[in-house]
């Protein structure tokens, strides 16, 4: 494959994060976090810093990850004018990511004169059957469920045989926990169920939004509020932070908080993500390894202890040890592969953009 140089840019809910593989084969990364700023203005002001830090490094296409690509398979997508126009006609299904990801593509379009890929989280979803894409409503109003961080389940998918071989192939949960989290039910190395649903809100509790909610709650809220302060509550005021009562949605500072409410807010979110494994393996009959991922999932023990402690009857069960001293397998010996993998968007951005580029 003939070399490029890449910028692989990644947009998510309160961070921006960016790598440029330069056709020597180094990487820089770029990483920012916790972005505060009223509607875009704090993602605007670190997209321009990274395009100052980027320096004399000038990439021959631009990789963007979009956490929402609409209905289509493809991947990836060479966004002209007419691309422009249909992503941003998509926002409201991911009104929390798409504004941003937009922001991003815009700037470095202005910034370089190079190609700009979109690269899609949903796209990976697409192998998903009939009885995981539709949702017990009627057909003719046209909403289905998608499913997210895509990117990062194609990543896991490419590197998960290096590590645990034909095991790989079988029936395999991935927890993508992280600021936004959702869970994966992968077989053969594809998608076949996720938690989320039509949109990134759905699935497990996250940071600051819900997960899933009994429609008569939606409709409560309905008679409560007008349509954007919900639309606030449900992608900024939920989850975590609500389960803590307002202390935070930040797991770190949970998890390092002696207050009732924290606990509580962990406890939660333990016990939904248990229920999630539980799910997808009733689904699956039975799950053949269990992979960690994202911010929460990569970084912290005592999460991954508190999920897995009643995992036993599934023979998934933690090497303690292990567990604590971040090493990639984490189960006990004679179980069932416990993996830990660190997400990586930006290296299956620039895969799928070289692939796009090269041909």
């Amino acid at each position: 494959m003939a070399a490029l140089n890449v910028l692989a840019v990644n947009c998510g809910s309160s961070s921006v994060k960016a790598s440029f593989f330069s056709d020597n084969g180094k990487r820089i990364d770029f990483c920012y976090s916790d972005i505060q700023g009223d509607d875009t203005s704090g993602f605007e002001r670190v997209i321009k810093q990274l395009l100052t830090d980027l320096g004399s490094n000038v990439p021959d296409v631009v990789g963007h990850r979009f956490v929402h690509g609409g209905s289509i398979p493809d991947s990836a997508r060479l966004v002209d004018h007419v691309e422009h126009k249909r992503l941003t006609s998509i926002i409201p299904l991911a009104p929390l990511h798409l504004p941003n990801n937009l922001l991003a593509l815009e700037l470095c379009s202005t910034y370089f004169k190079v190609p700009q890929i979109a690269c899609f989280d949903t796209s990976f979803h697409y192998t998903m059957p009939a009885l995981s894409k539709r949702l017990p409503i009627p057909q003719s109003l046209s909403i289905q469920r998608f499913g997210f961080h895509g990117l990062n389940y194609a990543h896991i998918a490419q590197t998960l045989p290096s590590i645990i071989g034909e095991i790989a192939t079988k029936k395999i949960v991935v927890a993508h926990l992280g600021s936004g989290a959702s869970l994966c039910l992968m077989e053969n190395l594809q998608s076949v169920d996720t938690t989320m649903g039509y949109t990134p809100a759905g699935g497990i509790p996250m940071g600051t939004r819900s997960g899933d909610l009994d429609p008569g709650v939606m409709m409560e809220l309905v008679e409560r509020y007008p349509l954007q302060q919900i639309k606030d509550l449900v992608f900024h005021q939920m989850g975590l932070l609500a389960l803590s009562n307002g202390e935070s949605a930040d797991m770190r500072s949970l998890i390092a908080s002696n207050s009732n409410h924290a606990k509580f807010a962990i406890d939660y979110f333990c016990r939904q993500v248990r229920g999630a494994i539980g799910a997808l393996a009733s689904k699956a009959g039975g799950i053949d390894a269990l992979v960690f991922s994202a911010g929460i999932g990569q970084h912290s023990a005592v999460i991954r202890e508190k999920i897995c402690a009643p995992l036993d009857f599934l023979g998934i069960t933690l090497d303690l040890a292990a567990n604590q001293s971040a090493a990639t397998r984490i189960e006990r010996q004679g179980e069932k592969p416990i993996v830990v993998i660190p997400a990586d968007e930006e290296m299956e951005i620039a895969r799928i953009v070289k692939k796009v580029s090269l041909g």
